[in-house]
């Protein structure tokens, strides 16, 4: 039989194996050791499945569920599990998955008509438990796609129905378990005796489907009630449904339809009602209202935000100012290190606080203060020479990674401020059970920013993308809760438009960069949408800080 050569990455060691062997004979040969179980192998920088059978020369890395994809592989077959039981203990309740949030996914029953009970959460869990205990396959099949979509509209899955349709293709895969199908867009695990911890709990008017830690897996992830981020997301959830967009599927029916213009005009409508309603409750504030923080992740669109609060604010009789909290960085040499030796720019101590609030306290007391700028080339601050003095109905918008933290503004008085938290909460699913990682929307717009402004190649933004979520994790998400009011800066349509600046920047990825296994994945993502012309996108939109075209000046 002919033999094929494995070089894997794990051993650091070349074996030849006869064509045909499956990745998990191939880990249990080698007895691979990694900190959890084996769960899939990176093959040629591109996600497989333990089933996946060699027939030509491979290189392999065996991951466990620490790894990136190995955790969306364990999350994925856990909703599939969820899915199966909730189907058997509630035949015609519909599962919905509305929104990854609190560490979590937040689930829906659908038809139920009643408050869920503490009884029904612990009847599916029993049911999960029981379908992990038998440890059942996932068995992948390619179908006809007419069968594919016949199957899942017999399941009630309709939306999963409408994207396999609208996908075109002769052929599809399909997942079964038990004899249900299913497809999560992405590869599952080999069977369910693989899940080893998840959690279900009660949350507002759901449940909330709790997953492990990736580094420390017999932990849950902490729970968090995020009441204000869940209130924005069911804002934007209504919305979506008002409008019938809330999966790509319905999107694409849209674009299909040459209505994409019509999704534009009125996401940037909701957007602009949304930063005048804001900028009203700034004014209604009696004059107290002298610093306005804005706060969020990268590429939530902070800058644009905050020039359009300006123009609201100037209709409503103020005079707004703009001021970075970049501007106000320690010099280089004072800038301290992360765990790995490396300048830390997102932490709080990155950022000369006593001399912020000294300028803040001044400008508050009717001073004139002479403004700083930061010099990134140089790595040092200077005084720019512009000078600023605050009258009766001027106002400050401060916009920075740290605008929620309380240690930012420790000399300032707290009735002089209003926190304004951003960020792009994706507004629509791919189907009933998989939403779109918010992450995942931000780091395609910054791909595009970072190409566009910065030279910066798709592989680059891609490799310094793990540190930049650390950093959020660490220094803006714990604190994200302390703002008085939060903004969506996510639109119905952007990712349809954001398609066809992505993809040729994605597909310079080469294959022998480490960077092709996220590449692909992203590229497989935005696969599913219809693209919508930019044309119809006003300058002012927030988008256009990504795209270009903007009126407003960076």
């Amino acid at each position: 039989m002919k033999q094929v050569e494995i070089y894997c990455e794990n051993t650091g060691t070349e074996h030849w194996y006869p064509m045909g062997t499956s990745l998990l004979e191939i880990s249990k040969d080698l007895n691979i050791k990694t900190k959890n179980t084996v769960c899939g192998a990176i093959v040629n920088h591109q996600v497989k499945e333990l089933s996946f059978c060699v027939v030509k020369t491979k290189r392999v890395e065996f991951i466990d569920v620490s790894h990136p994809d190995g955790i969306r592989m364990y999350i994925r077959s856990l909703i599939f599990v969820l899915y199966a039981a909730v189907k058997e203990v509630f035949p015609h309740v519909e599962l919905r998955i509305q929104k990854g949030i609190s560490n979590g996914y937040y689930c829906e029953l659908n038809g139920l008509e009643r408050t869920i009970t503490e009884e029904d959460i612990q009847a599916i869990k029993q049911q999960m438990n029981r379908w992990i205990e038998k440890d059942l396959p996932f068995v992948k099949k390619g179908m006809l796609t007419e069968e594919v979509v016949d199957l899942l509209m017999q399941q009630g899955l309709e939306e999963k129905a409408r994207l396999f349709e609208q996908q075109g293709n002769l052929f599809s895969s399909l997942y079964f378990l038990n004899g249900l199908g299913n497809y999560f867009y992405g590869h599952l695990l080999p069977s369910t005796g693989y899940i080893s911890n998840y959690g279900l709990v009660p949350y507002f008017d759901g449940l909330l489907l709790q997953v492990p830690q990736p580094d420390e897996f017999t932990q849950l992830q902490k729970l968090e009630k995020l009441t204000q981020l869940f209130g924005i997301y069911q804002e934007h959830k209504d919305w979506a449904e008002i409008l019938n967009v809330s999966t790509i599927g319905h999107l694409n029916g849209f674009t299909l339809k040459k209505r994409g213009g019509d999704i534009i005009k009125i996401s940037e409508a909701l957007h602009e009602k949304k930063i005048a309603e804001i900028a009203n409750l700034i004014h209604a504030r009696n004059g107290d209202i002298k610093v306005v923080l804005v706060a969020g992740p990268s590429a939530s669109g902070k800058t644009t935000f905050s020039k359009r609060l300006g123009v609201q604010l100037a209709v409503n009789g103020m005079h707004p100012y703009q001021i970075s909290i970049d501007n106000y960085f320690v010099d280089r040499d004072k800038t301290p290190r992360d765990e790995l030796g490396n300048f830390d720019f997102e932490a709080l101590e990155a950022i000369d606080i006593e001399f912020f609030n000294q300028q803040l306290i001044e400008l508050l007391e009717g001073k004139e203060i002479r403004l700083p700028k930061f010099d990134f080339n140089r790595g040092k601050r200077y005084m720019n020479g512009d000078m600023l003095k605050l009258n009766k109905h001027d106002i400050l918008i401060i916009e920075g990674i740290h605008g929620m933290n309380p240690n930012l503004l420790p000399h300032v008085n707290e009735k002089n401020t209003f926190k304004i938290f951003i960020s792009a909460l994706t507004q629509i699913s791919f189907d009933e059970h998989t939403h779109i990682s918010t992450a995942d929307n931000r780091l395609v717009r910054r791909i595009i920013r970072d190409s566009q402004y910065r030279g910066y190649r798709a592989a680059d933004t891609i490799r310094r993308w793990p540190s930049v979520r650390r950093g959020e994790d660490k220094n803006i998400f714990p604190y994200q809760e302390n703002a008085d009011i939060m903004f969506n800066s996510a639109t119905l349509y952007e990712l349809a438009v954001l398609k066809k600046y992505a993809e040729p920047l994605l597909k310079m990825v080469l294959e022998n960069q480490k960077e092709y296994v996220e590449s692909t994945r992203l590229l497989k993502f935005l696969s599913y949408f219809k693209p919508i012309d930019d044309g119809e996108i006003p300058p002012t939109s927030l988008l256009r800080e990504f795209l270009g075209g903007s009126s407003f000046v960076y």
